[in-house]
């Protein structure tokens, strides 16, 4: 198969992301672990199990010695091209937002990998940090209640796509876990406040409001996400999230 470059869609620091007819290509770097590739495919198909409208799955193929991902294409604009385009309604995209974050939670998906597991993994793996800092940060997720509920991981507007149809898709289930929805939220705060703080606090604002949940809950799982984003080795990203571990008050 030939890709056209002019057929990029998105472009990462490990995949490009092209159209092709009603399908899309999430192309990834030769370095890029094969067995992460399959499974962002499980992992999709998993969700695709549950009653969330989300692109579905078609499969894992193999383009030049690079494996891609082949999902179902959905036209329509990201939530985040619509609240960059029309600032004065932030509001009520956020209501809308928060809305189906709140419906992803409402899901379950036994199946999915318990995100506190997967938390404990990526602190141990994070040398950047000392032994006693992710030996705190370790006690402080212990101490947090386990929950089973669909948690995305990397909620934020350029991964939900307004259709035309009207209808809002879900899409980059890669992070997806079964744990608890305050972690998530937490997650989709940091991410919002890594390029506009103004918008992370409307976003704690409607989420604590929408879901019932206290704030200062909310803020208690920041520093282990943080951490948890921290393992990802984004390098524009690690000052921002450092503060975050580096500010939290261990008891």
């Amino acid at each position: 198969m030939k890709l056209e470059e002019s057929s990029i869609i998105v472009e990462r620091r490990y995949k490009k992301v092209y159209r092709c007819g009603d399908s899309i290509l999430k192309v990834f770097d030769e370095t890029h672990p094969k067995s992460d590739v399959f499974n962002e495919a499980l992992l999709t198909a998993r969700i695709e199990e549950t009653e969330l409208d989300i692109p579905s799955v078609k499969g894992v193929i193999e383009i030049d010695g690079k494996w891609a991902l082949e999902i179902e294409y959905k036209e329509g604009k990201t939530m985040e091209e619509l609240m960059q385009s029309d600032k004065g309604n932030a509001g009520k995209y956020m209501n809308d937002f928060v809305n189906l974050q709140l419906r992803v939670h409402s899901q379950r998906a036994p199946l999915l990998n318990s995100m506190k597991a997967k938390i404990t993994r990526q602190i141990n793996s994070l040398k950047v940090l000392d032994a006693t800092t992710r030996y705190e940060l370790l006690m402080c997720l212990d101490k947090m209640p386990v929950h089973n509920k669909v948690c995305h991981g990397d909620f934020n507007p350029s991964n939900v796509i307004v259709g035309t149809d009207e209808k809002m898709y879900v899409i980059d289930w890669s992070h997806a876990t079964q744990g608890n929805a305050s972690a998530d939220a937490a997650m989709t705060y940091l991410l919002f406040a890594l390029r506009d703080q103004e918008l992370a606090d409307l976003y704690m604002k409607t989420f604590c409001t929408k879901s019932d949940t206290a704030r200062q809950y909310v803020q208690q799982w920041l520093p282990i996400v943080a951490a948890s984003q921290l393992a990802k080795d984004n390098e524009l990203e690690k000052e921002f999230l450092m503060r975050w571990i580096d500010v939290i008050d261990y008891q």
